[in-house]
């Protein structure tokens, strides 16, 4: 069994916490994240670490603990260094552009898409066939990210689509003669 929950979570410098009853506020220089928890764990803040532990020896009680030190982790680490997801265009003509907080995407369809992009996500076209999804909270980038791949998801015949930096496509066969 993980004991994830028993962890502290250290502090860089520059992050403020604010710990309320059932709420956390983490600020830091890319921004400000909060988190409402459950009374089944207690947040306390020592010098320059955080400490969760369960309120009770309830079966509930041990899952929200490493639960909400994940989730409190993820947010310290978002608000210092930031989270980012990089996606690859492939396709003959298919290609991306940001102007302002549109992003829009020429994928095969015949008319371009275009995606307003969310307030605390930035998106950038290193190339017109990579795109960098980065922001400070990490279940946005990854929602992001994920709904731009789900508008053209890689086919296993010629690759077409986009996918995840590194990801592996398992690539089919055609047909025989």
């Amino acid at each position: 069994m993980s004991r994830v929950g028993k962890l502290p979570i250290p502090l860089p410098t520059g992050t403020k916490v604010n710990i309320t009853e059932n709420n956390i506020n983490v600020q830091g220089k890319l921004g400000e994240l909060k988190l409402d928890y459950r009374n089944e764990v207690t947040v306390t803040q020592s010098d320059e670490k955080i400490f969760v532990k369960p309120a009770n020896d309830s079966k509930i009680a041990r899952a929200m603990w490493g639960l909400t030190r994940s989730l409190i982790f993820n947010m310290v680490k978002g608000v210092t260094e930031g989270f980012q997801a990089r996606l690859e265009v492939n396709g003959v003509g298919y290609r991306c552009a940001v102007d302002g907080r549109i992003l829009t995407m020429f994928l095969g369809y015949s008319h371009e898409i275009k995606y307003l992009i969310p307030e605390s996500i930035e998106i950038k076209c290193e190339k017109p066939t990579l795109l960098v999804i980065s922001g400070a909270d990490k279940q946005k980038v990854g929602q992001v990210a994920a709904l731009i791949r789900s508008l053209r998801k890689p086919e296993p015949y010629k690759g077409k689509g986009i996918k995840h930096e590194g990801e592996k496509i398992i690539r089919k066969e055609g047909k025989k003669k």
